[in-house]
């Protein structure tokens, strides 16, 4: 990361749209009564994926995380995004490696 950049860290959430089926949705929903929990409904299942962006301000960053969530992290034809900014990093990670308290191997990670 060079003197002119900083590393600005986002979340990007992707859901199902409205009216789109959610099948994991309905069956957390589903599963609620067994647990005892009444009184939930409307769940939708997505995924959060976060990330840090080296850019010369917030505003570059932001770009770059739009562009990604609109044309590699979701699916536009059925599915919506909300960026949300986690703020300006201390220093950037070295390449490859892992953010504290989130796994290198991926073990358990599921898509």
């Amino acid at each position: 990361m060079s003197d002119s950049t900083r590393a600005y860290r986002f979340a990007v959430n992707v859901t199902p749209k409205p009216g789109i089926l959610d099948p994991q949705g309905k069956a957390v929903e589903r599963s609620l009564p067994h647990l005892g929990i009444a009184g939930v409904t409307g769940v939708r299942v997505g995924r959060r994926v976060e990330m840090a962006v080296e850019a010369a301000d917030g505003a570059a960053a932001r770009a770059v995380v739009d562009r990604l969530a609109g044309e590699l992290l979701s699916n536009p034809l059925v599915e919506q995004f909300a960026v949300e900014p986690l703020g300006e990093t201390v220093e950037a990670a070295p390449t490859g490696a892992a953010s504290p308290g989130v796994a290198s191997t991926g073990a358990g990670a599921r898509g």
